[in-house]
């Protein structure tokens, strides 16, 4: 792999760090090709330094200047000949480079390119955008990979007063932020792109002719809209979040003294934040709903991370899928981050097995963030499978609690019932839930779910009324999971006993 430098506060600083020590080849890995340029642009101007831009349909010119593009430069090859024989110290952006890279002549080219930098006394870098990290191996010692990460508060104040202004002038909206209004809509804009940022703020203050402080649930709304576009993430803003939870005791308590942890007093007392908890178990008992509840309860914001979604068939793509969606989390902190069926990303084999080694640097990645993030993101993952989990996933420390998801007691049952039967407008009073949870042993609750959903269909299509016999006639029709796969729901508990704390 190549060098790889971590995005912090400051790419700018970075990339005029990288430059200043000459180094003479910089992949910057981003698919925000406008800010990347405005980024390099920057830090050209403050070391003095002109700045050549290359596209595969324009060639090879200086940024800012009204000079023509170099003669026939357009191939790629070509304008890598072109940077060496300018000879002077320059910064020269190669913005279609890096498809043409795994051809041997421009690889070649490229590589002559940096050998003339290193020799030159001059301070001269080829940098290369792109959204695919992956180099040939021939380069991956020659190119510091630098990612561009997502844009800081001071990006997207940036945007907000250039859309601002951009409203004002053209007369589509008025305007109408103060500072403190100013800070809530940036908060509204973490984990968009910048040109996301600029079609959201445009759409919000179009739509109703201002950009004010009300347009912020609607940015939320659209920012939740754009996340969940792009396939991998979930976003849940807390308003919209209505999760209830029946049962669960042992980790409800166990939530009220976690979400301590995020107060000013267990600050004060060098207490560490919580980090997060696993839930695995039997199917269809609330794993996924507590992931909900957890977030409804601490009013944050929850991102649900399909973990089945993260595998791409291009080299690379796989974990920069699982890193972009740390980052985007990390940017809405405080928040709740759902990585559901979590066994589906993480391989329980070594490096060899069947996927190449993508899942075994999944579960790295994932290991190295649960260790070192200190953003305020709260892990909350959810397994159907708990035979699949690695070892070193459930090893003491890496998260704050393991529980257990077992099949619900009688009153548990009962908790359940009255909660669907109240979703659904019925009265629990006018059912007798001890002789139907009675009749119900062993369901799970999407299990009890069906049968009030059931019901009910049963009571419309007679015209009848829903009653104690018509529930209890539904569940005797029903085969639960716990009949059906009793072998392997009795060695799921057996595997639980001494390593997860039950839920109930």
């Amino acid at each position: 792999m190549p060098p790889q430098i971590q995005a912090r506060a400051s790419v700018s600083t970075e990339l005029r760090t990288l430059i200043t020590s000459r180094h003479a080849g910089v992949l910057l890995d981003t698919d925000e090709e406008t800010r990347a340029l405005s980024i390099v642009d920057t830090v050209g101007y403050d070391l003095h330094i002109p700045v050549f831009d290359w596209t595969v349909t324009q060639g090879l010119a200086r940024r800012g200047s009204d000079e023509p593009p170099m003669y026939q430069s357009t191939k790629p090859s070509a304008a890598l000949v072109a940077a060496a024989g300018l000879d002077l110290e320059a910064i020269f952006v190669m913005r279609d480079l890096r498809p043409s890279l795994g051809d041997p002549e421009v690889s070649r080219n490229l590589r002559d390119l940096l050998d003339h930098f290193d020799r030159s006394p001059r301070r001269s870098t080829v940098i290369i955008l792109g959204s695919h990290p992956e180099l040939p191996s021939e380069l991956r010692d020659r190119i510091v990979t630098l990612p561009l990460g997502l844009p800081t508060d001071e990006e997207y104040g940036a945007t907000l007063n250039a859309v601002s202004q951009s409203l004002i002038l053209s007369r589509s909206a008025n305007v109408s932020l103060s500072p403190l209004d100013a800070n809530q809509v940036v908060s509204a804009l973490r984990g968009l792109t910048l040109e996301q940022a600029r079609q959201a703020l445009a759409q919000a203050a179009v739509e109703d002719g201002v950009l004010d402080l009300a347009d912020v649930p609607r940015l939320v709304d659209l920012k939740a809209r754009t996340i969940g576009s792009g396939g991998l993430l979930e976003y849940y803003p807390p308003g919209d979040n209505d999760a209830s939870l029946g049962g669960f005791a042992r980790l409800r308590g166990w939530l009220g003294r976690a979400q301590v942890g995020f107060s000013a007093e267990a600050r004060a007392l060098n207490l560490p934040e919580p980090k997060g908890v696993l839930l695995t178990g039997v199917q269809g008992c609330g794993k996924s709903l507590a992931a909900k509840a957890i977030a409804r309860a601490w009013s944050m914001p929850l991102l649900r991370l399909d973990a089945g979604r993260l595998y791409d068939k291009y080299i690379g793509e796989t974990e920069k899928n699982l890193r972009r969606s740390l980052e985007i989390a990390e940017s809405l902190a405080p928040a709740i981050l759902w990585i559901d069926e979590i066994e589906k990303a993480l391989a329980t084999g070594g490096s060899d097995s069947a996927d190449g080694g993508v899942s075994q640097r999944q579960l790295g990645t994932l290991l190295t963030w649960m260790a070192e993030s200190k953003s305020g993101v709260f892990l909350v993952a959810t397994s159907n499978d708990a035979f699949r989990l690695p070892p070193e996933l459930l090893r003491k420390g890496r998260f704050d609690e393991l529980f257990f998801v077992d099949l619900p007691t009688a009153d548990e049952r009962t908790e359940i019932l009255t909660i669907h039967l109240r979703a659904r407008r019925q009265d629990p009073a006018t059912v007798d839930l001890a002789q139907l949870s009675a009749a119900t042993d062993g369901f799970s609750g999407a299990e009890l779910e069906q049968v009030v959903v059931g019901t009910l269909l049963g009571s419309l299509q007679r015209h009848a009324p829903a009653d104690t016999a018509a529930y209890i006639a539904e569940a005797n029709a029903t085969v639960p999971l716990s009949r059906s796969r009793a072998e392997d729901i009795a060695r799921l508990r057996a595997m639980a006993v001494g390593r997860f704390v039950p839920v109930a």
